[in-house]
């Protein structure tokens, strides 16, 4: 006989599916259930006797709160189970659960049962001690479950990878695990430090208020989760700080391409697994049409699938869901839910019916003489149907993309003698290397405060102890106070050691030459993605999804085609890399956000989505041929056009040998490199003497320039080309004329309009 019942067929017109209690309880439901209970249990009953068959049932209780024991797919399950011919499935009603004592409890031979809020598993566990049924879910692990810390220690015990942490225990009793040091970037949890991104988990697992804290370099703030609170699960807040109240643990960020993967197991031998939009992204939950979460099939690897089988044995839990971390080639498992079900799939539906069924009538079959054929296990692990074909398919899209339109880039370079800069230049170790960069916020602030020193004792001395020149130093201040944070801005020093002081006089310095020790300091800022910028790498985004056939319009107008429509799996797929340049980062952010349609800040899905790789590899070469044929092109360019002439036919040859059309329409343009080079620095000369006039005018005291220059500000970005496109030598370094394009270019789009 088989062990499933085909729907609809024999006795199965009417589940065996009772909300109520066996046959030797009749007493006790007509004293405590209400008429239309008992009538329904007595016209099921008066079926079982015209209908009955002979062997006995095995009662399976649900015992769990009724928005557990009622959901869709514990229905869809239950009535799955019921087509075993000898199971009897009993609801225990959440009245009886929480208000009888445990003796008035339906007797039943096998027990699902599982915490939730306001379950009282106490009770559920002295039940079980009473009635000693067949346990699918063993109740006492579900204890630890609730525990995070329980959680993490049955993991490591088991030899399972989860991500490093520690535990901060707030608590009077374990003084000793509770020693918390915040820094800028990191904490420091019992010795245990932790850089930022990292994640801030309650200790409690029913406590859903986990953080995840960003790095300055990324933006700063945190990422606030939470249960699902209608199409939202997290919120972006700019506090940095971690909590000061409450124990948690402290765990390494992992990062995971933006998706969690949630794995659901029926007994050891099988597991569902699907991912889900991370809630750490955007907060943004994914809906479908019917206001279904967006969930997306998960093929698991064999080590995977072993970490499953892992789990459910080491929880004692048949029925079991946990997440896993997809990061750098590996899994680890940051949660265990205990019992959970899949959602909205029939196929998981039918799986988990056979298995428990098989699972229960193995177990009981042979203690109650139930005539009952075994399967064998492989009738336990269905098999998946995977799709196939000779068709040819994309298998990839590869886009090598550069950074938005951002603020020109800028330098400033000065020799700096003052002891206090050596000191910074001590306690930050530059001696070892001879050179130092300063980057972080606390580095940058300690650079400020020497600033204002020194521009504070200026004209206070006499003599030469102060060196600096007072423009550099005022430049060097109105920089590093710029937007009134340090915060994700562009903005570091390089500090270069001179045993002998600076080799040579450049346009910028003309103090003369010293034998003592100095250090270069070069300032550098700009370069930063503007908000233009964003919009357009966005905009790049969207439009980059209806690239593929199916896909053309105006950014196809819905979503589920072109790019995105190759596989449900894209987002597992998705790979984005991207240089430690903060615009190059922020645009692939942005990049991101539009392709897969995310919301809120760019800093969440920056720290997930997008990978820092030393891309400069792909650009820049160690080879010192190239280098040196680099530097031959070069020297041959500033000899052509420092040529006081009109380009000629043999200039021609030379210049253009490929007759390359753009070039020499180029030269055709040019005609005089030098009489070009003229006008340009005449036409410079003109606007940082009208930046001057404006500066002097009271009227445009007030004047704010995009992105937040000063007029100030853009004197000086003007007057520094000024001074070094034409060398004192008179002639021209035409290496600043890509500079003098992008100022060029960034004024005309941004500061065209200011009068």
């Amino acid at each position: 006989m088989s062990s499933l019942t085909p729907p609809c067929e024999g006795n199965c017109s009417t589940p065996r599916f009772f909300v109520g209690a066996r046959d030797d309880e009749t007493d006790f439901l007509e004293s405590n259930m209400n008429p239309d209970e008992v009538d329904f249990y007595e016209e099921e009953e008066d079926e079982d006797e015209e209908d009955a068959p002979p062997e006995r049932q095995i009662v399976v209780g649900i015992c769990a709160m009724t928005k557990k024991s009622k959901s869709k797919p514990m229905t869809q399950i239950l009535e799955r189970l019921c087509k075993f011919e000898y199971i009897t499935v009993v609801i225990m009603s959440e009245d009886i659960i929480l208000n009888e004592p445990v003796e008035n409890w339906p007797i039943c031979d096998c027990l699902i049962s599982f915490h939730s809020k306001g379950f009282p598993l106490d009770k559920a566990v002295a039940y079980s001690k009473l009635r000693n049924p067949f346990l699918i879910n063993d109740l006492d692990m579900q204890y630890y479950i609730q525990d995070r810390r329980e959680v993490y220690r049955i993991l490591q015990q088991e030899g399972i990878d989860l991500p490093r942490y520690a535990v901060l225990n707030r608590d009077p009793d374990k003084p000793d695990e509770c020693n918390l040091i915040e820094g800028e970037d990191q904490v420091e949890v019992n010795g245990e430090v932790f850089p930022k991104p990292f994640v801030e988990k309650p200790v409690s697992a029913e406590d859903h208020n986990v953080y995840i804290y960003y790095p300055t370099s990324a933006g700063g703030g945190s990422q606030r989760l939470f249960r699902k609170i209608g199409s939202r699960s997290s919120v972006y807040s700019p506090e940095s700080s971690v909590r000061k109240t409450g124990s948690y643990i402290y765990e390494e960020f992992m990062p995971t391409d933006g998706t969690d993967v949630k794995v659901y197991t029926v007994g050891p031998d099988y597991a569902h697994a699907e991912a889900r939009k991370s809630p750490a992204l955007d907060g943004k939950v994914e809906r479908d049409s019917e206001g279904k979460e967006i969930r997306y099939p998960v093929m698991l690897t064999a080590m995977e699938k072993l970490v499953a089988r892992k789990v459910c044995l080491a929880f004692k839990q048949t029925v079991c869901g946990f997440d896993l971390l997809r990061a750098n080639g590996h899994s680890f498992v940051c949660d265990v839910n205990g019992f959970s079900f899949v959602k909205n799939s029939m196929k998981y539906y039918d799986d988990c019916a056979k298995i428990l069924g098989n699972i229960i009538m193995r177990e009981l079959a042979p203690q109650f003489q139930i005539p009952w054929s075994i399967p064998t296990e492989a009738e336990d692990i269905p098999i998946v149907p995977t799709t196939s074909g000779t068709m040819m398919e994309l298998r990839c899209v590869i886009a090598i993309i550069r950074h938005g339109d951002r603020t020109p880039k800028q330098k400033m370079k000065m020799e700096v003698r003052h002891p206090r800069f050596f000191e910074l230049f001590e306690h930050y170790d530059g001696y070892k290397t001879g050179k130092l960069k300063l980057k972080k916020p606390e580095q940058l602030q300690e650079v400020l405060d020497i600033a204002r020193l020194l521009l504070s004792e200026l004209g206070t001395h006499s003599d030469c102890e102060i060196e600096e020149r007072k423009s550099k130093l005022e430049q060097l201040k109105t920089v590093l106070e710029m937007y009134g944070h340090f915060s994700g801005i562009n903005r570091k020093v390089q500090l270069t050691y001179l045993p002998h002081g600076h080799p040579k006089i450049s346009s910028e310095d003309e103090d003369a030459r010293k034998d003592s020790p100095s250090l270069l300091l070069v300032l550098k800022w700009g370069g930063e993605l503007t908000p233009a910028g964003r919009v357009q790498a966005e905009e790049l985004g969207r439009a980059f999804r209806c690239m593929y056939p199916g896909g053309q319009g105006d950014y196809a107008g819905f979503p589920g085609c072109g790019l995105l429509r190759l596989h449900s799996t894209y987002r597992h797929d998705l790979k984005i890399y991207a240089s430690d340049e903060g615009r190059v980062q922020m645009t692939a952010a942005a990049f991101a956000k539009g392709l897969l349609a995310l919301e809120g800040e760019l800093t969440p899905i920056l720290v997930q989505m997008v990978k820092s790789a030393n891309m400069n590899g792909l650009l820049d070469s160690d080879s010192d041929s190239l280098s040196s044929c680099q530097q031959k092109v070069k020297a041959r360019l500033h000899e052509i056009m420092q040529k006081d002439a009109e380009f000629t036919e043999d200039d021609q040859e030379r210049l253009a040998p490929t007759s390359s059309t753009s070039l020499l329409n180029s030269m055709e343009a040019i005609k005089n490199p030098v009489k070009i080079c003229d006008q340009v620095f005449s036409l410079i000369e003109s606007l940082t003497s009208q930046i001057q006039q404006r500066l002097e005018d009271p009227k445009s005291a007030d004047l704010q320039l995009y992105h937040s220059e000063t007029l100030e500000l853009m004197l000086q970005r003007w007057s520094k080309l000024e001074r070094d496109f034409r060398m004192k030598n008179g002639r021209y370094d035409i290496s600043k004329i890509p500079d003098i394009y992008d100022c060029v270019k960034y004024d005309v789009q941004h500061n065209s309009s200011c009068p």
